[in-house]
């Protein structure tokens, strides 16, 4: 992926990880708790391939 691709992916997954939080955070309970794991993984993925790419995410 471009590194335009990845920052963009990056938002998204970084917005996604909020509003489940946020839904805990009122009481509810996530429609698929193993999510936020894998979204927390995904973007440590996205980083560790930025940072080996000497690319800033932005």
């Amino acid at each position: 992926m471009s590194h335009n691709d990845l920052i963009k992916r990056l938002n998204e997954l970084k917005l996604e990880l909020v509003k489940e939080k946020g839904q805990i955070a009122i009481g509810g309970t996530p429609s698929n708790p193993g999510r936020i794991k894998e979204i927390k993984k995904t973007i440590a993925r996205i980083l560790t391939e930025l940072k080996r790419r000497g690319e800033k995410a932005a």
